[in-house]
């Protein structure tokens, strides 16, 4: 009879290789081992037998369906399917795994898609305006259950979390379940679980803190655990809870560093950039998108969000550091290693949303190590990862700073000198565009009724056009190593938001489930003389489409070398979105992000029309196209299992912006099983 040990180091070692440990390089090509591909986000893979060839022979290989069904959404909430599957290495189970919407975490065979296990936290649900959600999970291999096994091969419990899920539900608790059978870990926290609420009441300021979400999937470096959250109460509170990440031991669930993006510590040095009173007062700057990690440089690249409230900064004078910023941490501790801010002082709600993408760029026969940021007002900003210096020239040009009263607007902006901006940078009567003359009319009188201007023109209490809007480039994008391209999906449309002074709110209205939210009436920005007022009216034509000229939509390639736009196009047709179906290729905008593959294909969903497609990389040319049960607002993922090339999607549609239903489709693509085999 074999000991457990020399059982388990064998598989041990095999995981080590595979995925998990500290010799492991950046990133993983042939395998989708975390939400973004590899730890840095880049979302390519070196998978060839779908090539631009073969595309066209894709078929529905699979369809899992999550059971949360599907219907109309949760009025102000949602509850769709989002996430993208990662696999685990054979020697761990080579399991599909994913979470529901409400949180159920779920092993699939990668071949087939049928249930190996499921692990369900049983999340409380039902509440409308409940943003029921998850994007992910994390996976992580135990680097030092070797030399513990070696002291004791009689222990059989040795064999159990060799393998590690962490998962963190949107109700703020940290799992870590065993990656073969989806048992609860007995010796992280209680019984597997460590709940972060504790952690949140504590740190000021505490308001509202059942409005904190923790929904994306943790990062994972070494055995340190972080993650992040969303805080929901940031446009409706000037004191909103603080927006801290934190990290936690990934064997003991013990709590192990913090790090507030509002700077309370007055040792730190960008602490003297804000008021005493802010410092205590503001909340926010936390990181509710995916974070990024270089585990060889023990690096951790957070995304910044923007500090509390919203859309009025006078309760945070100053650029407010280090909100809507490129933080790099030392893992392990912690420790901040450099910063950037991408938008001083935000009232926009610009945050950054996108994943930090840790690529390598070769320029003039020299490989950098660069961190790409994506953004929601339309430009890329490209760093060297070690520190932080920018490797395209980025410029300190003046803005507009004449805002409502009681706000100080930072009187520069950065702007990067390349690559060029992805959207319109600004708005003005003359880009009203219409299907005929009468609602180009319609929208030039209504741009000439809202306050409009460059990028950076400030809310207002007559309501102020955003060019671009709050939602673009959300999804991040994909990096072929090979042609130096970046690939992203920017929307180009408007946005609404207008600033109304309290003594002009209907009270009743304004405790309205909808208040402040898009679309709902006014809503009180507590703590402020202000209510905010979103996308009522959408700077939309009678036709329902945009004010602006289209595409508002686009699959674009970025040369990160030369610093160029290769090429753009459209994204998506109308056919789902008017009134009458027009199947016209102007772009259906969404949420979500691309892949690329070495077979030169970009594959992506993120559309309101309901499909899901290739492009060819080399000249941004549709090759495949599919119906699917409903929108894919979310990012897809490849990988090989049976000898077959699998390319997976969630469909789930999207409550904020995109009102298809809402769905629990997993859908798996894959060539024909004797087209693969040939």
């Amino acid at each position: 009879m074999h000991s457990t040990s020399e059982i388990v180091k064998p598989v041990l070692a095999l995981l080590l290789i595979a995925y998990g440990g500290e010799a492991t390089a950046q990133q993983d090509f042939t395998g989708w081992p975390d939400h973004g591909g590899d730890w840095g986000g880049s979302r390519y893979s070196s998978l060839t037998q779908i090539n631009k060839d073969t595309v066209g022979g894709l078929e529905l290989a699979w369809t899992y369906r999550t059971g949360d069904g599907e219907g109309p959404v949760i009025p102000g909430g949602s509850y769709g399917l989002q996430g993208t599957p990662i696999l685990l290495p054979e020697a761990a189970g080579g399991s599909l795994v994913l979470c529901s919407a409400f949180d159920r975490v779920i092993a699939l065979d990668p071949a087939n898609g049928r249930e190996r296990w499921s692990f369900d936290p049983e999340v409380a649900r039902g509440k409308p305006g409940t943003q029921y959600k998850c994007r992910g999970v994390a996976q992580w291999q135990d680097s030092k259950l070797q030399g513990s096994m070696a002291e004791d091969d009689s222990d059989s419990a040795a064999a159990a979390c060799l393998s590690r899920i962490f998962h963190v539900t949107y109700d703020q608790r940290l799992y870590a379940l065993d990656g073969r059978t989806g048992t609860p870990c007995a010796d992280f926290g209680e019984n597997g679980r460590v709940l972060l609420t504790p952690l949140i009441d504590a740190t000021k300021p505490s308001t509202d803190t059942p409005g904190v979400l923790t929904y994306m999937p943790p990062v994972i470096v070494g055995d340190t655990v972080i993650i992040g959250s969303s805080v929901g109460a940031k446009f409706k509170r000037a004191d909103a809870p603080s927006g801290a990440i934190r990290a936690f031991d990934a064997r003991s669930g013990n709590f192990k560093w913090m790090f507030d993006p509002v700077p309370r510590n007055p040792n730190d040095p960008e602490a003297a950039n804000w008021t005493p009173e802010a410092l205590i007062k503001t909340g926010g700057a936390n990181v509710w998108t995916l974070m990024s990690v270089d585990r060889e440089r023990d690096m951790v690249f957070l995304p910044t969000s923007s500090a509390s409230p919203n859309y009025f900064g006078g309760t945070r004078p100053g650029d407010n550091r280090y909100a809507n910023s490129i933080v790099a941490l030392r893992a392990s501790t912690g420790e901040l290693i450099w910063h950037y801010q991408i938008v001083h002082h935000d009232v926009w709600d610009w945050d950054i949303s996108s994943q930090p993408m840790l690529v390598d760029i070769r320029r003039d026969e020299e490989t950098l190590p660069a961190v790409v940021q994506l953004t929601k007002h339309g430009l890329i900003f490209v760093f060297h990862r070690e520190t932080g210096d920018p490797l395209f020239p980025i410029e300190e040009r003046p803005v507009p700073t004449d805002g409502v009263p009681g706000e100080v607007l930072s009187p520069t902006q950065p702007f990067p000198t390349a690559p060029p901006p992805l959207t319109a940078q600004g708005i003005s009567p003359d880009d009203a565009w219409g299907f005929t003359f009468y609602d180009k009319g319609a929208c030039r009188k209504m741009i000439e009724g809202l306050r409009h201007g460059e990028i950076f023109t400030p809310p207002s209490t007559q309501g102020t056009i955003i060019m671009p809007g709050m939602v673009s480039n959300w999804g991040s994008g994909a990096f072929d190593p090979g042609r130096n391209l970046l690939i992203t999906n920017p929307q180009s449309i408007p946005a609404f938001i207008r600033l109304v002074p309290n003594v002009e709110v209907d009270p009743g209205l304004a405790e309205a489930p909808m208040a402040g939210l898009p679309g709902g009436p006014a809503g009180y920005i507590v703590g402020t003389p202000y209510a905010i007022e979103r996308g009522t009216p959408q700077i939309f034509s009678p036709f329902g489409a945009p004010c602006t000229k289209p595409p508002w939509y686009s699959l674009t390639a970025v040369d990160l070398d030369e610093g160029t736009i290769k090429w753009s196009v459209p994204l998506g047709t109308l056919d789902k979105l008017m009134p009458v179906a027009m199947p016209l290729a102007l772009g259906a905008p969404g949420i979500g992000g691309p892949i690329v593959t070495a077979g030169g294909l970009i594959f992506i969903g993120a559309t309101a029309d309901e499909k899901f497609r290739a492009f060819d990389i080399d000249s941004g040319e549709e090759l495949w196209k599919r119906n699917i049960p409903t929108a894919a607002m979310a990012t897809p993922m490849t990988y090989m299992a049976g000898g077959r090339q699998f390319v997976v999607v969630s469909a789930g549609g999207h409550h904020a912006y995109y009102r298809q239903k809402a769905s629990d489709h997993l859908l798996a693509f894959a060539l024909p099983l004797s087209a693969a085999i040939n």
